[in-house]
């Protein structure tokens, strides 16, 4: 049976329309929009990843906080305010009561945007990287919501693996005890963002949507609560090798501790300085990514809506 939205959230026509008739469904985060990449290439990337995701069978449901509305799916318009206006708040969960009381906008994070996915019933969420154990966890305790989330929320998170400036050892570790599936496309090694290699094996090896879908709903059919960790390795002709973005990294990872940053700062500083040192390298893969996922995501979406 079709999961009925919660009755806080603001849904676009299409993607109402699709949730109640069980067609496929790809939620978006947004802040990847407001805080990942520079405007315009923020609306333009924005604009064709719903692109990519109706092109392949799916309704896109990028999901944001407007005037403290939770909004799932976004018009042009709005997609234009996030991409431009200086006054979007990055949101994860914690945040999510105090943007929605004080009526602002706020782009959603990995962990805010699954939460108002499974609000709204949507299974399959696509983003670029996700969130983990920062380098300096064991000093700062640095650990990104997006894990919490993962241990709790039932959705299946499409990413082309961990973002590289973060300890991926750890943050696979930790995806263990939460009992969180890892599951890598295509691949026996688990990717780092940039790069289609990290040093570490895939948890769990699957090939194609289908044997996706098919661990979603043995999961989730065994009443196993929490989500589902999809990497889908960035494709070989757009990474950056693992060797030549781990060097960049450190750069930028020095520069940040001189300038004294840190929490929810600490990656958009990161993203932006390796952009900066990669003379727009990197952020030319990340777009790159986001697409692959897109469709990935999408293909995913259309084999768990066939039962």
């Amino acid at each position: 049976m079709t999961a009925v939205p919660h009755p806080a959230l603001q849904l676009a026509p299409e993607v109402a329309d699709a949730i109640a008739e069980g067609r496929p469904v790809v939620a978006l985060e947004s802040t990847i929009i407001s805080h990942g990449m520079p405007y315009p290439q923020n609306v333009a990337m924005a604009t064709e990843v719903e692109g990519i995701v109706r092109d392949h069978g799916a309704t896109p449901a990028t999901v944001a906080v407007l005037d403290g509305r939770l909004c799932v799916g976004l018009s042009p318009e709005q997609l234009e305010l996030l991409a431009s206006d200086d006054d979007v708040t990055k949101v994860s969960v914690r945040d999510l009561p105090y943007v929605v009381a004080r009526g602002a906008h706020g782009a959603t994070t990995v962990a805010a945007t699954m939460r108002v996915a499974a609000m709204a019933g949507i299974r399959v969420f696509v983003t670029g990287g996700l969130g983990g154990v920062h380098r300096e966890a064991p000093q700062t305790f640095d650990v990104s919501a997006d894990l919490t989330e993962l241990g709790q929320t039932s959705v299946a998170v499409v990413s082309a693996g961990v973002k590289s400036i973060l300890d991926i050892g750890l943050t696979l570790e930790t995806l263990e005890t939460l009992g969180v599936p890892v599951l890598v496309d295509g691949s026996d090694e688990f990717p780092s963002f940039y790069s289609r290699s990290s040093g570490f094996g895939a948890p769990m090896r699957v090939d194609g949507a289908a044997e996706v879908a098919a661990v979603m709903r043995a999961k989730w059919d065994l009443g196993l609560d929490g989500g589902i960790v999809v990497a889908n390795p960035i494709p070989a002709e757009d990474e950056i090798p693992d060797d030549e973005i781990g060097v960049i990294i450190e750069q930028a990872l020095a520069d940040m501790g001189r300038l004294g940053i840190h929490g929810k700062d600490a990656t958009p500083y990161l993203l932006g300085r390796i952009v900066e040192i990669t003379g727009g390298a990197s952020l030319t893969a990340n777009i790159a990514l986001v697409r692959h996922n897109a469709r990935l995501g999408a293909a995913i979406a259309a084999a768990y809506a066939v039962r």
